[in-house]
């Protein structure tokens, strides 16, 4: 851009792109040694251009500031973050999807407030999680785009008096734009605070889907199998299997909330422009980054080698009258209001406990004396497999429902696949640009 722009000759900027070439394979390859007393990684390379080129390596910092680099430099190793962050998510989604397709008429009791409450398909419940991912993904798309802003060319904070192009360099780069305010571009770290807020939402999503199969994998559940790979035996006691991924996933997030707290609380008191307190976001954001990354990568293979206990769970479903509601529903279309259905049904429901008996094992007659609406058809919808098949409302746990569900949560994957696909090939294509 420098010789573009006829700030520097086209020979000094044709030397100096040639060193920094060389440069960049001594450091894929580990043999850039750079002197101990420079003070940062501009400096350093600076010092190695000028002890190489001499004079013309001077020239390279003209127009420039190390707090436009450093942020120009913060943005595009974010890119990659970003990217590979959504790539597992991804991939999670996906086996969570496979996960559901394959337990798709797999029931088992529902909850809220970790009571029984009505009998849904365990692929409905795991495509629950899959839309939390989701959205964890959709969050990380929108932060990229703000992300994906060039501050180079802002200098210190004023801008410069060379008459450089700024959307040459943000193009070359791989930028969608330079920075609008160079007095914003330079202190701007509202980008990382949103990362690392988006790396917390995912570990808290994260960390309720391990919560659920650390206590699915208790005796008093039972429900889910840990792969031996990813749990530990006890130090004294033989018979127990750990779920250790999942506590320790479920323990970093705090972790990562925390870096989120302390990045906000280190932005709330700045004044414009620069502060030196602004270093202070590169050890969270890596740690928040690292932590994410390195929990979703275990997670993956943990989810796919789960072992489900379907008669279990199925087991566990005739337990606590998960039927109650659909007696109440079941009176509301025989032309009971529905708070007094409620009422019935619940009167029914203590009844029942105290014979010691299911609903559906009370016979007709003991039914009709909470009401005379109750018929002999009431049969046919108390079981668990009607109770899940009649609840076909959009997003529902019937099969029939479960399966849309799969379809559009299939569509969702191969857009997202193909977003990260086509942002890699067009960064490639960038640096392929940028070295050739």
């Amino acid at each position: 851009m420098l010789s573009k722009q006829k700030i520097i000759e086209k020979e000094e900027s044709n030397r100096i792109v040639e060193y920094l070439k060389e440069l960049l394979k001594d450091i894929e390859s580990n043999k850039l040694i750079l002197p101990e007393d420079i003070e940062d990684i501009h400096s350093g390379i600076e010092f190695l251009i000028v002890d190489r080129l001499g004079d013309i390596g001077k020239k390279v910092h003209t127009a420039r500031s190390r707090n436009d680099q450093v942020v120009t430099d913060l943005r595009m190793s974010m890119r990659d973050s970003t990217l590979t962050l959504m790539s597992l998510l991804h991939s999670l989604e996906e086996i969570l999807l496979n996960k559901a397709t394959q337990n798709l008429k797999t029931i088992m009791p529902g909850f809220t407030h970790l009571q029984h409450a009505q009998p849904i398909t365990l692929g409905h419940h795991l495509l629950a999680h899959f839309s939390r991912l989701e959205r964890d993904f959709d969050r990380f798309s929108e932060t990229y785009r703000r992300i994906n802003i060039c501050p180079l060319g802002s200098a210190a904070l004023a801008g410069t008096t060379f008459e450089i192009d700024r959307s040459y360099t943000s193009q070359l780069l791989g930028f969608d734009r330079p920075s609008r305010n160079s007095i914003d571009a330079v202190s701007d770290r509202d980008f990382v605070s949103e990362f690392i807020f988006d790396c917390t939402m995912t570990m808290i999503h994260l960390s309720s889907l391990c919560e659920e199969l650390i206590i699915w994998s208790t005796p008093e559940f039972g429900f889910v199998e840990f792969d031996d790979a990813y749990a530990t035996g006890s130090s004294i006691m033989p018979q127990k299997k750990n779920p250790d991924v999942a506590e320790l996933i479920r323990g970093k997030t705090a972790r990562v909330a925390g870096d989120l707290n302390a990045i906000m609380m280190l932005l709330k008191g700045l004044p414009l422009s620069y502060n030196r307190d602004l270093q202070e976001d590169k050890p969270l954001l890596f740690d928040a980054f690292e932590t994410t990354r390195s929990s979703l990568e275990i997670l993956v293979p943990t989810i796919k080698t789960l072992h489900f206990n379907i008669e279990k769970m199925k087991l566990r479903a005739l337990e606590g009258h998960l039927n109650a509601t659909d007696l109440a529903d079941y009176l509301v279309l025989k032309g009971v209001p529905f708070r007094d259905a409620h009422e019935i049904s619940a009167k029914i429901v203590r009844y029942a406990i105290e014979k010691g008996k299911k609903i559906e094992e009370l016979s007709l007659s003991e039914m009709k004396e909470f009401s005379e609406r109750i018929e002999d058809d009431v049969i046919s919808i108390l079981s668990l497999e009607a109770c899940v098949n009649r609840r076909r409302s959009y997003g529902g746990t019937s099969p029939d429902a479960v399966e849309k569900q799969i379809k559009e949560c299939t569509e969702i994957l191969m857009r997202q696949k193909e977003l990260i696909r086509r942002e890699r090939l067009r960064l490639k294509r960038v640096w392929k640009r940028l070295l050739s």
